[in-house]
């Protein structure tokens, strides 16, 4: 499958049964019961054997770089960096005119400033909801930002809503010709003979690795695949690239060809 609980691992690998009738315990009371206690230890008791056993499975199927290659990115500090001017990449998906975009840069540094100097989740500054709400109505007075159902009673008139109402006026005063160019979403690809040969591929290359095949390849990378082999997309680096990604371009290429076998598909 795509995951694993850590129940259902320790179930298969360290041969555990976990008792969960704890999880939705009262855990502020003092003292904990013998069985919440049990329940909190479950959670590493039993890390070692499923480490061991997972561990051997890697060592015997030569994939030890391919954790290394994960690990990587998790280790990195780029990884949890984020930049309050790049702040908006994450919500561009939601913009449907090129008038918003200057809007959603703005406020999306705003509320990733507010968010890194207070420590808390930027949800708590200002859910996407309302965030987007804003993009899309553009309110320039406190009066309009006041109209905005999803915007918390009082945010108009408090230090937050006069500096939205700030970043709103930047947004205004900047050059339509200096913003980033707005992707559209891509529909399904004018060559889905291709996508579809893609999908076929992936899901033989993942049961030959015994590997779900999201976890080597999403619908997202395919799709981009299928429009631009030079596509900046994970199926197209690392050990995914090894195992898949060039699989997957000599299919497009006409360089390798699919057939079956036994009601199965392989690759030839």
């Amino acid at each position: 499958g795509d995951s694993v609980g850590y129940e259902q691992l320790a179930n298969d690998l360290a041969k555990a049964r976990i008792d969960k009738s704890s999880r939705f315990t009262d855990w502020s009371r003092r003292p904990l019961t013998e069985a919440q206690l049990a329940y909190a230890e479950s959670d590493v008791t039993h890390l070692r054997e499923i480490y061991l056993a997972l561990k051997a499975d890697l060592d015997a199927s030569g994939r030890e770089a391919w954790v290394a290659e994960e690990m990587a990115v998790l280790s990195s500090p780029a990884t949890y960096e984020v930049k309050p001017e790049n702040a908006w990449q994450r919500l561009k998906g939601r913009v449907r005119k090129a008038r918003e975009l200057p809007i959603l840069m703005e406020v999306a540094a705003w509320r990733e400033r507010e968010a890194q100097t207070r420590d808390v989740p930027r949800q708590r500054v200002l859910k996407d909801d309302a965030l987007m709400d804003i993009v899309q109505r553009g309110p320039r007075s406190v009066e309009a930002l006041a109209e905005l159902r999803s915007v918390p009673n009082g945010f108009e008139r408090s230090r937050s809503g006069g500096e939205v109402l700030a970043a709103i006026e930047r947004a205004a005063a900047i050059d339509p010709k200096t913003l980033p160019r707005l992707e559209r979403e891509r529909g399904r690809p004018t060559n889905a003979a291709v996508l579809d040969l893609l999908k076929v591929l992936l899901k033989a290359v993942a049961d030959a690795e015994r590997v779900a095949p999201k976890i080597i390849a999403t619908g997202d990378d395919l799709e981009a695949i299928a429009s631009d082999e030079l596509s900046e997309v994970p199926a197209l680096k690392g050990w995914r690239r090894e195992v898949f990604g060039e699989k997957a371009l000599a299919l497009k290429n006409g360089r390798l060809a699919l057939r079956i076998e036994r009601g199965r598909v392989v690759v030839a």
